[in-house]
């Protein structure tokens, strides 16, 4: 089982072929923990979880990924990058 910083997951992602179903994403992806700001979760849960039927690339899916991440991911509510 692979575990992975979140600002790392496209070296992750690039390892398949696109375009790829959802359902083969996740498949693919199911060994992967992704460590989150607050946890960890799995990648392939969190792919499963998306409503797109298809991934056309690694952007595709990485941006995909970002709408089905948990708040709590990337740091905590409210915060603000660059705000004096």
């Amino acid at each position: 089982m692979a575990r992975i910083k979140l600002n790392r997951v496209a070296n992750v992602l690039d390892r398949v072929d696109y375009p790829i179903e959802r359902e083969a994403a996740a498949e693919q992806f199911d060994d992967v923990t992704l460590l989150l700001a607050d946890g960890e979760a799995n990648l392939g849960d969190l792919i499963a979880d998306s409503d797109r039927g298809q991934f056309d690339s690694v952007d595709d899916l990485s941006t995909e990924l970002n709408n089905v991440l948990p708040i709590e991911a990337v740091g905590e509510p409210g915060q603000s990058e660059g705000d004096a």
